[in-house]
């Protein structure tokens, strides 16, 4: 508990050193709802400090935020804002693969992710992923696209993907061809700076070169 007070305390000391007293009242008052859910036992250090680093960025660019916000009676969202009639949410992703899932780790994370973006991405206008710089997420290509882009065989392929790993409940086709993945927030927490991507350039500039890379091996 002290290591992650201290952390945390590290962490918003940097954050608020270009912030005005709005955005050092919100900052305290984020790091104290984590603090709190810490002390729950309900998050872990490195997810926390990258939500943090998160809203900051967002706080920086106007948006009201909250951290671990409840959408429902089973789905909690890492990072929540508004702005105007605007909502949006950005879940963080650490990469992290369980002990059970560790011959199968891209297919896990993978998973992961189309169960986020499909599940989440109904409760808000817009809605993000956010990723550390070392970790390389693996979006499927069908969220890449708009909706009406989305091809069925996609569709099936990414619904195949999520019943690997999530059935109760099982992530649905509609859920599927009703998702949208608008941003990328790529969180420096060495730096405690984030930098934005499409989908698009993101993908493109990742995916595409491990792809080759695999295939010209």
């Amino acid at each position: 508990m002290r290591e992650f007070k201290e952390d945390l305390d590290s962490l918003t000391t940097k954050l608020m050193e270009s912030s005005d007293n709005h955005m050092k009242k919100r900052l305290q008052d984020l790091k104290n709802r984590l603090i709190f859910l810490y002390e729950a036992n309900l998050v872990k250090i490195s997810h926390s400090i990258m939500e943090l680093v998160c809203a900051s960025h967002l706080m920086s660019n106007g948006y009201e935020v909250e951290v671990e916000r409840q959408l429902t009676g089973v789905l909690t969202c890492d990072v929540y804002a508004t702005r105007g009639n605007e909502s949006l949410i950005v879940e963080v992703e650490t990469g992290f693969v369980p002990p059970e899932r560790a011959l199968e780790p891209t297919a896990y994370n993978k998973a992961r992710l189309a169960s986020k973006i499909a599940r989440y991405s109904h409760y808000a206008n817009k809605f993000g992923l956010g990723a550390p710089p070392y970790y390389i997420m693996q979006i499927p290509s069908a969220f890449v696209k708009s909706s009406d882009q989305r091809g069925v065989d996609e569709l099936l392929e990414v619904k195949s993907l999520c019943d690997m790993y999530y059935k109760n409940p099982p992530v649905s086709l509609e859920e599927i061809k009703g998702a949208r993945l608008h941003k990328i927030y790529i969180i420096d927490v060495d730096k405690a700076e984030v930098y934005e991507a499409t989908p698009e350039d993101y993908v493109n500039h990742f995916n595409d070169k491990i792809n080759s890379l695999i295939h010209n091996s």
